[in-house]
């Protein structure tokens, strides 16, 4: 039997990092650009994310960067790893991008590199990808998110048309750790700080919906968006197709197992179905 061919992988984006910026205690700003950016498309999507990748340390990856090639050649262990971050501004103009990486000490891959990373250092990325805009069917809209659904939450609120009524709720540590939202729309934000014991879900649950058809975004940790998720469907009835909800993590687990878990629930659900 011939050997299957290679999976061809996503271009590979190579940007060169241009500054950083602590926007709070635990968030970092990367802005990045050089002649890679040229091949970056933006999307039409306020959740628009990138694969940032991260080469593992002594692997000799040959040139061109190809994750296909990696894939089909190289050991699983020595696959670069992966993390899905959101586009939090993109100016062609300016030849600039920036993601936003929550920083907690020493733990993960993401948070740590962006802590040290310096203008000069290379970012190698995929993507675009993204599923969510605020579309004009909905009266209003509500946005639901921790640190990990700020960068999409804000970015959602620069787009939102002027005088749009949105409901959006953020959960992060502390007051220090909030930032100045910018939006045209007549938006209520309401910051959830866990270090006070303050509880998202019970935020969410007590809002007094405002008349209309709404459209939702909920995305952060997967306990709360689980909740959140029966309680818009089954006793709020908001519509499946203006809900866009997902857990990017869950507490206690890499975000390696996470996927797998992910992974394993669409492999059940696929199976019931089937």
């Amino acid at each position: 039997m011939a050997d299957k061919p290679a999976r061809k992988g996503r271009p590979v984006i190579r940007l060169e990092v241009l500054r950083t910026q602590q926007l709070t205690p635990h968030m970092i700003r990367i802005v990045a650009g050089g002649e890679g950016l040229a091949d970056f498309e933006p999307n039409e999507f306020t959740d628009a994310y990138v694969k940032v990748l991260f080469p593992k340390p002594g692997v000799p990856y040959p040139p061109p960067f190809d994750m296909g090639m990696i894939r089909a050649e190289f050991p699983r262990e020595q696959w670069p790893v992966m993390r899905s971050y959101t586009v939090r501004h993109y100016d062609a103009v300016a030849g600039e991008l920036s993601i936003d990486f929550v920083h907690h000490g020493e733990e993960g891959i993401a948070g740590p590199w962006a802590r040290e990373v310096k203008p000069g250092d290379e970012v190698l990325l995929n993507g675009p990808g993204g599923a969510y805009a605020p579309g004009g069917e909905a009266d209003w809209h509500l946005l639901v998110g921790d640190e990990a659904a700020l960068p999409a939450i804000a970015t959602t609120l620069e787009a939102m048309p002027a005088g749009v009524p949105v409901r959006a709720f953020i959960e992060v540590e502390d007051a220090a750790e909030q930032q100045p939202l910018a939006t045209k729309s007549d938006a209520q934000v309401r910051w959830i700080h866990r270090a006070a014991g303050e509880d998202l879900v019970s935020a969410v649950r007590a809002l007094d919906f405002p008349d209309g058809t709404v459209q939702a975004f909920v995305h952060g940790e997967a306990g709360f968006v689980r909740q959140l998720r029966r309680y818009l469907l089954d006793e709020r009835g908001v519509r499946k197709d203006l809900l866009s909800i997902s857990g990017y993590w869950r507490r206690g687990a890499t975000d390696e197992q996470w996927r797998a878990e992910k992974a394993a629930e669409r492999a059940a659900q696929e199976q019931r179905a089937g």
